[in-house]
């Protein structure tokens, strides 16, 4: 059985540090190697001779976002040298090249670790396109058939893409196993690929980029509105495809586009693809994004009336920079207007405008270009779609998209362009076949393209994906929750409003679905969702209206029905269970805090940042934030330390980038919570909690233990924020704030140290709260963060 302890890491360059990071934060310890520099061969100073690696590595742990989960993890790794210390890798397991991309270097390095690697190790190369068997050429019976291509993607903590490239002396068994490690243990969508030149995810992202490089200049549109057009319209990231360019490299990009033309002799479509003049420009004045200041953006000092920094933008035709104009296409309003990507999708197809042919003929051709690489760079259409939904962050894979615009009609938009077709989806269409995928009785399923059959997505039994079970009618429903059955006597709420936010029907909805369980006999609720963010918090725009319009009875009674529905995930006879990801701000941070446990993918991001709008937290999470203080009080505690601790947590609105950070933030406990790397599995691992709870489950009873400090707290607490204010890092309102929150964590104006229950903090709690919507400073907060969606600190 093959085990992994330890991993080396050879070369310390922007990914060899990033992979060293990420390996750190699952729990691996790291051996990072890299080159001597010339000038200290001859030393005999180790920091001299370490200066490559060691500067490489302090450069990737600061810069931003950041490669690791929390700083300490920073210590897993362990540094050397190729000269002094390459002889380490034979207490390693698994041995991972990533230096420069070229060929004779990386087989001069594999000479090296064949001498010093022990028998059984793993090696893989990180190579982007090099092709597995040149890499392997040489090297022992041993070595080859524990040897394949691990190819990560940039940053590797935030990109879940890894393509697993077997050479055809590689072990089955090591195949198997990377395919399963790297999902399971380090939270990667992996996916098998065939030695080809450039893989899948960058040999289907590199044309299409370069294809609407193409049909940007013939059609004379500018940057700008291509960028919008090809981001968030499609359901791909913000930086739609000129700042994509930017962000990689436009060297970087070229390189693999020439690799990939010359590797390629029979791929006509990226035969008929040539670099633009505008990119050899920048390229020849070295412009090469955001690297070297500028590409096709180039960032200046001047500031817009809104005191945002001037970004200007190539204009193609003339290549000079300039400031975006705005454009008044159609298609582009169309698309500010449409909420749902399959909607925008089809709406373009029934344009006319150049921003929706732009995007037609981009479509079109990716679906040609995806269909004519099958078989070559995969036997299956699903790992086609997956490598491009995880590697390039889209939204869609080129067979879904097709999927949303018509097989059958975009067969014929596609010859209607003069572009062929392979044999396979001709059949397939005369067959009767109407869509790549279907769903069926809760699982989903992709086409063979060789025999017409419908094949089980891989995998669906770790991961639960709630759009599989909307065929089935929902135990429960309203306008922004569903509840469904997820088997095994498990319920599942699934929060629907805009970004999540938890308003009347979700709060609703939460209570009804508990109720729900507890009276017809469900073994428990799990509350999680596959959107990228759990939840972005309460609804602020409704407590705003109401505090704008003076409404306080109607406030009053929507923070008691929050402060409820928390406590009844807390005191409910079932267990409840949250499963997070991205963001859990705010209301969705208070209600995790209550479930029984929260299984939060690494990637959650939590913090209550109600301070952010003027206001404390006020579903329980000023109150539960009490409870956790007194928790850890021990005999002979100070307890000053720890009251300051968590006060300063949320006096600050501080936000855990990650699951681990939560824990040391004292969001998450490890006494009940626990992390999950592949956030794909969160939910089905959540669903298994519920189950294991269940079986010896009690319903738990108010706690009535819960140790505040009074006024002894409140004036070490009162006296720190005072000092704070005459130092001006902080506002007259934001001592007003802490106040309040400080109050609260003390047990409000008690003579002295004493027992309280938590249905009295909870009324301080919501006390505290109401009196802030009252106040001018907070109306203010809340309305400049609706209109610009950021704090205003006054």
């Amino acid at each position: 059985m093959i085990r992994i302890k330890k991993i080396a890491v050879l070369g310390s360059g922007v990914m060899g540090s990033a992979l060293s990071c990420h390996f750190a934060n699952c729990g691996f310890d790291v051996l990072l190697l890299d080159r001597v520099l010339p000038e200290f061969l001859e030393s005999s100073n180790r920091e001299e001779r370490n200066k490559v690696v060691n500067d490489s590595l302090q450069a990737s742990i600061r810069s931003r976002p950041s490669p690791l989960f929390i700083k300490s993890f920073a210590g897993h790794i362990q540094t050397g040298n190729f000269t002094d210390d390459l002889k380490e890798i034979g207490g390693c397991d698994w041995i991972v090249e990533a230096v420069i991309e070229d060929l004779e270097i990386k087989r001069g390095l594999f000479e090296k670790v064949e001498k010093y690697r022990k028998p059984g190790s793993l090696i893989t190369t990180n190579t982007s396109g090099i092709p597995i068997a040149m890499l392997a050429s040489g090297r022992s019976e041993d070595f080859k058939k524990n040897f394949l291509g691990t190819h990560f993607f940039n940053p590797p903590r935030y990109l879940r893409l890894l393509e697993i490239i077997p050479g055809k002396d590689t072990d089955p068994e090591v195949v198997d196993f990377f395919m399963h490690f790297g999902e399971r243990l380090l939270g990667k969508e992996t996916v098998l690929c065939k030695d080809r030149p450039a893989f899948i995810a960058n040999r289907i992202g590199v044309f299409a980029m370069s294809d609407i490089f193409r049909i940007t200049q013939d059609l004379k549109l500018d940057i700008n509105t291509v960028d919008k057009l090809t981001g968030p319209a499609l359901g791909r990231p913000k930086t739609g495809t000129f700042r994509l360019g930017d962000l990689v490299g436009l060297d970087v990009a070229v390189k693999v586009l020439k690799g990939m033309r010359e590797n390629c002799p029979e791929d006509k479509m990226l035969k008929e693809l040539k670099i633009p003049d505008y990119l050899n420009y920048l390229i020849e004045n070295q412009y090469l994004g955001n690297k070297s200041g500028q590409g096709f953006y180039k960032k200046t000092d001047e500031k817009d009336e809104n005191g945002k920094r001037v970004i200007l933008s190539l204009n193609l035709q003339s290549k000079e920079y300039e400031k975006p104009s705005t454009t008044k296409l159609d298609s582009l309003i169309f698309s500010r207007q449409t909420e749902s990507d399959e909607k925008r999708i089809k709406g373009f197809f029934k344009m006319e405008d150049k921003g929706a042919e732009l995007i037609k003929k981009s479509l079109l051709r990716l679906f040609a270009y995806s269909a004519m690489r099958i078989p070559e760079i995969s036997d299956d259409i699903y790992s086609v779609d997956q490598a491009m939904k995880t590697g390039f962050g889209w939204g869609y894979g080129p067979f879904e998209y097709w999927d949303i615009v018509g097989l059958k009609d975009s067969i014929s938009m596609i010859e209607s362009l003069g572009m062929e077709l392979p044999d396979w989806i001709h059949q397939l269409s005369a067959a009767g076949l109407e869509s790549f995928y279907k769903k069926e009785g809760g699982k989903r399923y992709f086409v063979d393209w060789n025999s017409g059959n419908y094949l089980e997505v891989p995998g669906q039994e770790s991961f639960i994906l709630l759009d599989n079970y909307r065929e089935k009618s929902p135990v429960y429903q309203n306008d922004e929750v569903t509840l469904h059955d997820i088997g095994d006597g498990v319920l599942c709420l699934e929060f629907q409003s805009k970004s999540n936010a938890i308003g009347e029907g979700i709060l609703n909805g939460l209570l009804q679905s508990i109720q729900i369980a507890e009276d017809d006999g469900w073994k428990g609720l799990v509350i999680g969702n596959n959107s990228s963010n759990f939840t972005v918090g309460a609804n602020l725009m409704l407590i705003g209206m109401m505090a704008f319009q003076q409404q306080w009875d109607e406030l009053y009674f929507a923070v008691k029905t929050f402060q409820e529905a928390t406590m009844r995930c807390r005191y409910s006879s079932i267990p409840v269970v949250a499963a997070t990801q991205g963001f859990t701000f705010g209301g969705g941070c208070e209600l995790i805090m209550h479930c029984d446990a929260t299984v939060a993918a690494a990637e959650s991001y939590i913090g209550l940042v109600e301070v952010g709008v003027g206001l404390l937290p006020g579903g329980g999470g000023t109150k539960e934030f009490a409870v956790r203080i007194s928790d850890s009080f021990f005999e002979g505690d100070v307890k000053v330390p720890t009251l300051v601790k968590y006060f300063k947590t949320i006096a600050m609105g501080e936000v855990a980038t990650s699951a681990d950070e939560a824990f040391e933030k004292g969001y998450l406990l490890k006494t009940k919570d626990r992390r999950e790397l592949n956030v794909r599995r969160n939910i089905s691992e959540a669903k298994k909690e519920v189950l294991r709870l269940a079986e010896t489950y009690v319903q738990p009873r108010l706690r009535k233990d819960i140790t505040v400090l009074g006024r002894g707290g409140l004036g070490t607490l009162y006296t720190a924020t005072n000092e704070i204010f005459k130092g001006r890092y902080a506002s007259e309102h934001d001592v007003k704030i802490a106040h309040k929150i400080a109050w609260v964590l003390c047990g409000g104006d008690l003579t002295g140290e004493q027992l309280v229950d938590e249905n009295y903090l909870i009324d301080i709690e919501r006390e505290a709260f109401l009196s802030l919507c009252g106040e001018p400073k907070t109306m203010e907060r809340i309305q400049y963060m609706l209109e610009n969606r950021k704090p205003l600190r006054n």
